[in-house]
């Protein structure tokens, strides 16, 4: 029998620090910045404990370019298990919301 509890050498999926980022929300458009497609890896290394982060935001020249990131940086950072984080904004491929967006997302904004 597999034990699924939990332990102190257990380190999050792709999938559960995803999933943790959708508590970062974009200020301006006000929705996540995962349904929102602004996330483009996440790459854990349970070696060193560590998580990459490739991301990009709205537009280049986003003002709330800094407060975004450094939500990102502290959300997984307090993912347990997680001891560091380095997130690198990326802007190949440029964000379109109609190919990185959720559905949900580009319902809600208009984009068919």
């Amino acid at each position: 029998m597999t034990d699924s509890t939990p332990t102190e050498n257990a380190f999050p999926s792709a999938e559960e620090i995803r999933e943790a980022l959708k508590e970062v929300i974009d200020p301006e458009i006000g929705m996540n910045i995962v349904d929102l497609g602004l996330i483009y890896d996440v790459l854990p290394d349970p070696q060193e404990r560590s998580v990459q982060i490739n991301m990009t935001l709205t537009s280049p020249g986003c003002p709330l370019g800094p407060e975004i990131t450094g939500a990102v940086y502290l959300t997984v950072k307090r993912i347990p298990g997680v001891q560091d984080c380095k997130v690198d904004l990326v802007w190949r491929p440029a964000w379109d919301p109609s190919v990185h967006a959720s559905e949900e997302v580009r319902m809600a904004l208009g984009i068919w």
